[in-house]
Order: C-alpha cells, then sequence, then structure tokens
C-alpha cells in the first residue's frame, strides 16, 4: 500500500512513518522540513510541502492510497496566526483525495474533543481545553467535523496524553464513551494510525486511545 503521512518530520507522524515502513508500505513523508526525519528506507520518499497550500497536498496526495494526518503545530503562536490551522490543512486533503479518488483517511486529533469531553475531568476541561489550549480544540472540533462530513472512508484518533516510549502494543481502544488509560506513548498512537489504514474496523469511528 502507499500511504502519505502529512506532518510527518517528528513526534507522531514520524513514528508512523516508521511502523509503516517496517509492516511494508510504501511511504511519503510530507512536511515542511522532511529532512528533520531520521530515517532512510528505499520504500519511503521524502517530500517538502505545505499541509495548508491547496496544491501542495494536491500534488502529494496524488497516486497514494491512503492518507494520515498527523499535522500539529509547533506552538499555540501558529494559532494566533491562523486559527483554523488543522480545519483549513485537512478540508485541503480532504478536497485533493476526492480529486484524486483517494478513499482511506486517518486524522490525529485529541481525548477531549467532540463527545469525548464528557470524559475529561473538570480540572483538564476548565484550564486546558476551555483555557490554555482553546484555540487547538476548538479547531479540532472544525476539523472532525470537516472529516465526518468528507464522504470518505475516515477514521479519526483520540489519544489521551502522548508520552515518549516504545509501542507495547497493549493499548486501549474504544470507540464508544468510556473510560481510556490517561497517557499513550506516540509509537503505539502510531500503531493505531497505520493499523486503521490496514483495515477496516474503525471506518467512520471517532476511537479514544490510552495505554
Amino acid at each position: 500500500m502507499k500511504i502519505l503521512i502529512v506532518g510527518a518530520s517528528k513526534g507522531t507522524g514520524a513514528e508512523a512513518v516508521k511502523i509503516a515502513l517496517e509492516r511494508g508500505h510504501d511511504v511519503t513523508a510530507f512536511a515542511r522540513a522532511p529532512g528533520k526525519l531520521a530515517i532512510e528506507r528505499p520504500a519511503l520518499t521524502k517530500l517538502a510541502g505545505d499541509f495548508h497550500d491547496r496544491e501542495s497536498i494536491g500534488s502529494a496526495v496524488r497516486g497514494h492510497n491512503a492518507v494520515i494526518v498527523t499535522a500539529m503545530a509547533s506552538s499555540l503562536k501558529a494559532f494566533k496566526n491562523n486559527p483554523n490551522y488543522f480545519s483549513q490543512g485537512t478540508a485541503h486533503t480532504i478536497e485533493a483525495m476526492k480529486e484524486h479518488g483517494v478513499r482511506r483517511l486517518v486524522v490525529l486529533s485529541a481525548w477531549g474533543v467532540g463527545d469525548s469531553r464528557k470524559l475529561v475531568n473538570f480540572l483538564m476541561d476548565t484550564l486546558m481545553i476551555s483555557f490554555l489550549l482553546r484555540a487547538p480544540y476548538e479547531d479540532h472540533e472544525r476539523q472532525e467535523k470537516r472529516v465526518r462530513e468528507s464522504g470518505l472512508d475516515w477514521v479519526i484518533a483520540r489519544p489521551t496524553r502522548l508520552t515518549k516510549g516504545p509501542a507495547r502494543k497493549r493499548y486501549v481502544k474504544k470507540t464508544g464513551l468510556e473510560p481510556v488509560p490517561l497517557s499513550i506513548s506516540r509509537a503505539d498512537t502510531a500503531d493505531f494510525l497505520v493499523t486503521a489504514v490496514e483495515v477496516d474496523t474503525w471506518i467512520h469511528q471517532a476511537v479514544q486511545l490510552g495505554g
């Protein structure tokens, strides 16, 4: 399978590149600075581009079987410059996928977005979601709405607090509003993102992840 990973130079995106390659996929790592990705494999193509530029993401999507969106802002300042950081880029990605006939879309969102906010404790809701991280959470809401309305074969991943560490592959996946462990490694999150491309289990589902 040919997989495009958007936001692949670091963090969860870089972990997804590693896992997808290990599973035998051909991978295109799309990022502003893909050279930061410290992986070199024959099946890996590094592609510089802008998630927020329609033509840039459009040319990247062409020829792939699936797209994983892991793009994250480097700081909260990005949302002052562009309050639609997630949703704008995701909208361009969806448009390109429709144009080029690519069906499978897996998007990295966050625990506490949408109906999963009911699972969040009072302190996190009040201090983080409603105050410190208000801008990114509001845009994740817009992003998820665009994904749900896309008509594509989409999956939304909502991990709890992301940590470092290896993939243990013993994490919890819940499509219902049930509690999950309050942290999960980026590697395990990436394992889910790649798996969600490979199987049909979670199509049209938002999945809470913890482990």
